[in-house]
């Protein structure tokens, strides 16, 4: 896998390859349609604009104003027009040009260009060159019609015919000639050209490309560079590379990511140190009053062994929270849904809190219009309900009232659980569900217990896929909530 890693070309060369790449291709299509395929493309963009003279011409063949529109058409596109009856005898005529072909056309010569027109389907197309004739065809008695003058042989010409029909039913010939300039010595020039303009463009595209390539690369260099420290623990880390927007928002990511990895590292420093003092206290007392009983006469007494109980259950509790919590998030721990007497259940956990009430002195009412059915795992269901009255016995005011709440509306039963304390500050309110968050009371210690009881209420509520939450503000308490499916009793 290392060596793999390293195999891979890197961002910055990527882009220069690709750049250049491209510039060289631009350059070769260059050269393609600027040297290589110049003369045909030339010779065929020729051939379009003489069909399409004749086209127009065709179409206004009973125009009174047909020879200006010749005229016209001659002068633009450089070339010689005839109309003609299909015997050659010229009805009208235009040139343009110093050489005036069609004056030197003979009626043989239309005639018989018109006769291949009618025989080819109505239009008749021929490319002639002098260089193609042998001594003796230049001759003008052998050759049926206009040939190129002897000093004009380097030049091709276009020979079209087009025979149509106009308004009074007498077949006419349309006869177009175009010179095709030689374009060898444009083509010169042309390369002459590309290559100075091949080399200039060359030496830039490769410039921009490394320059672009280096833009692009080097915020994404330090951002590498940054991640590798955050690897190694450092969570101050700053992603701030600049760069294009994309990559400006993956260091603004990485850097909320830094964060929350250095908030998450502090909890868990304050988890180990609150699950270390939660521990050592109840063995302590174990072993403190193990060591009594067993060392002095009489003190083997049922208020000792209750203490050592009671401290074996408090231990008991923790470790088995942070099981429960470890199941729930791994998703090891499943649910179990049926309906049950969801108000039941609450005044059998209220039961669990008398001793509680009556030693301690709180006060915890239940507040209920009757009993409600639920479709939910009524053991995790139960076990959220005394992670929420725990919580607030926990904060609870000097006046030690919790209120626990049951309210039906709408099909959905709403569960609230209340405490006089002195609540919690809005941008405290999203942390008090993470796992390893432990409030601080308004003296300034934490509070008692390990900081996980409503991480346990969130992940048994969000697989329940039920709507929870909080109500609270500084100096005014705190109401935890949250709501089921209400069913038919005994269902």
């Amino acid at each position: 896998m290392k060596n793999n890693r390293f195999n891979k070309i890197s961002v910055k060369w990527s882009l220069f390859i690709t750049l250049a790449s491209f510039a060289a291709l631009v350059l070769v299509l260059l050269w393609l349609f600027q040297v290589v395929f110049l003369e045909s493309f030339y010779k065929t963009i020729r051939v379009y604009d003489v069909k399409t003279s004749a086209g127009v011409i065709a179409a206004n063949i009973d125009s009174v104003n047909l020879d200006s529109l010749m005229e016209s058409d001659a002068r633009d596109n450089n070339v010689s027009i005839v109309v003609s009856d299909l015997q050659g005898n010229a009805l009208h005529a235009a040139s343009f040009g110093p050489d005036d072909i069609v004056r030197r056309l003979s009626a043989q010569g239309i005639a018989n260009l018109a006769v291949r027109a009618q025989a080819n389907g109505g239009s008749y197309l021929m490319r002639f060159n002098a260089r193609q004739l042998v001594p003796e065809d230049l001759n003008r008695g052998s050759f049926g019609g206009w040939i190129p003058q002897p000093g004009r042989g380097q030049m091709e010409s276009i020979f079209y015919a087009r025979v149509v029909t106009g308004s009074d039913a007498v077949p006419k010939a349309i006869i177009i000639i175009a010179d095709i300039s030689p374009v060898n010595a444009t083509v010169s020039a042309i390369r002459v050209q590309l290559i100075i303009v091949t080399a200039v463009m060359l030496i830039l595209a490769l410039l921009l490309a490394l320059l672009i390539s280096r833009r692009i690369s080097r915020p994404i260099v330090k951002i590498n560079a940054s991640a590798k420290q955050l690897a190694k623990g450092r969570y101050d880390t700053d992603f701030t590379s600049g760069g294009y927007r994309e990559v400006a928002e993956l260091g603004e990511t990485l850097n909320y990511a830094a964060g929350e990895l250095a908030k998450t590292d502090n909890l868990r420093r304050e988890l180990i140190a609150n699950v270390s003092h939660d521990l050592r206290t109840p063995l302590t007392m174990i072993t403190g009053y193990s060591e009594v009983m067993r060392d002095l006469p009489g003190e083997n007494t049922q208020e000792n062994v209750q203490i050592v109980i009671d401290e074996a259950k408090r231990l008991t509790s923790l470790v088995n929270d942070m099981l429960d919590l470890s199941k729930l998030q791994s998703g090891a721990d499943t649910l179990k849904p049926a309906p049950f007497n969801l108000t039941a259940s609450i005044r059998l956990m209220l039961g669990r809190f008398a001793k509680l009430t009556e030693q301690d002195g709180y006060s915890i009412r239940f507040e209920n219009s009757g009993d409600v059915w639920a479709c939910a795992d009524e053991l995790k269901i139960s076990q959220v309900v005394y992670n929420l009255m725990n919580n607030a016995i926990a904060f609870t005011g000097s006046d030690k009232t919790v209120v626990v709440r049951q309210l039906t509306e709408g099909g959905r039963v709403r569960v609230e659980v209340a405490d006089t304390g002195a609540g919690i500050p809005a941008d405290k309110l999203n942390d008090i569900w993470d796992r390893y968050y432990k409030a601080q009371t308004t003296g300034g210690s934490a509070s008692a217990g390990s900081g996980i009881g409503l991480s346990i209420v969130k992940a048994i509520l969000t697989l329940h896929d039920a709507p929870f939450g909080v109500q609270s503000g500084e100096g005014r308490g705190s109401v935890f909530w949250f709501e089921l499916p209400v069913v038919p009793a005994g269902q």
